[in-house]
């Protein structure tokens, strides 16, 4: 089964690939709808340190 998935450049929707690019610019495909929310978060510390380091790289 193929995901619809969108590309990180040129932000044009595709159909998933085994090379995860883009047909249009060559860019890479993302998955484009957010992670379900539950309360039980096994990846919320992993996800604000990365927040964290992109705040610092760009604001410091």
């Amino acid at each position: 089964m193929k995901y619809l998935q969108k590309c990180q450049k040129c932000h044009k929707y595709g159909l998933q690939n085994p090379e995860s690019k883009c047909r249009y610019c060559g860019g890479m495909l993302i998955n484009p709808r957010p992670p379900k929310f539950s309360l039980v978060d096994k990846y919320g510390k992993y996800r604000l340190q990365y927040f964290k380091e992109e705040f610092d790289k760009k604001f410091k």
